[in-house]
């Protein structure tokens, strides 16, 4: 069977479990040729398909992201390693880094507050050269990930990651102060009706934050200003639906809000003086 054969036969076989079936069959195929999609697409469509391919199919076809089974994703320009231990960053999530680059106009210090992959740190550091930053997580496993993304996109050596879970008490008292703050918190209610892919393969700590999706909104927000200096920011990402309520906590805690919408113009991130 030709690499093109492949595609076709894996694309009918994900009908029923993908909305993107043929996008997945070339990007799985693309993965495990070793080329890039357009490269494949342009010279190696009549090669022999590989082996190993058939199973990475069987793997989407149980559901499996498709970033899992090649252990990669990209986000905002950048190539990063996903693993099951960290979620896989959306592009949604770029409205965080949009906003992040308004206010990171100098030289400044960040910090993401549940980094994961660390996604929205090191797109940051990628387009602001004088800025240097932290990542946090509860997650060694994540942590490992984050660090082996700076590396690899030649950040390390303005970037440092550490242990720690805001529900700690003193988690905070070594880090600083900095002029802004990045959080893609769990927001997602807990009995929330999620695509399999989703609930049964991502992170569910780094997912979901209690009845209302509200738990760790509730306990990090209020700890935030001792982390900001005086003209600093911090940027949350939301659900779709929690504006209101977490603007609530914010302005409670004594911020000021602001929202910002995703290309969607959906309600995306909160931006907090």
């Amino acid at each position: 069977m030709t690499v093109g054969e492949a595609i076709r036969a894996a694309a009918e076989r994900l009908l029923a479990t993908s909305d993107t079936a043929r996008l997945d069959a070339e990007v799985l195929m693309a993965h495990a040729l070793g080329l890039t999609r357009s490269d494949m697409l342009l010279r190696a469509m009549r090669d022999p398909a590989p082996e190993g391919f058939a199973a990475s199919v069987e793997r989407r076809a149980a559901q499996e992201p498709v970033a899992y089974i090649t252990g990669e994703t990209e986000f905002y320009g950048l190539t990063l390693t996903v693993t099951p231990a960290t979620l896989i960053p959306r592009g949604d999530s770029e409205t965080l880094v949009v906003a992040a680059l308004d206010h990171a106009q100098a030289a400044g210090r960040a910090i993401d507050l549940g980094t994961g992959s660390g996604a929205l740190l090191l797109a940051l550091l990628a387009e602001r050269p004088a800025w240097h930053g932290v990542g946090i997580d509860a997650s060694q496993a994540a942590l490992a990930v984050a660090s082996g993304n700076a590396a690899a996109l030649g950040l390390s050596a303005r970037s440092e990651w550490h242990h720690r879970d805001w529900h700690t008490p003193g988690w905070a008292d070594d880090l600083g102060t900095f002029d802004l703050i990045l959080c893609n918190p769990p927001y997602v209610e807990a009995d929330a009706a999620l695509d399999p892919q989703v609930r049964d393969f991502e992170p569910a700590p780094a997912l979901f934050a209690g009845p209302e999706g509200l738990d760790d909104y509730r306990i990090l927000i209020p700890q935030l200003r001792t982390l900001m200096n005086p003209q600093a920011v911090a940027i949350l990402e939301i659900g779709a639906n929690q504006a209101e309520a977490v603007t609530a906590v914010a302005e409670a805690a004594g911020f000021s809000v602001t929202l910002r919408r995703d290309l969607a113009q959906r309600p995306r991130a909160l931006v907090l003086r």
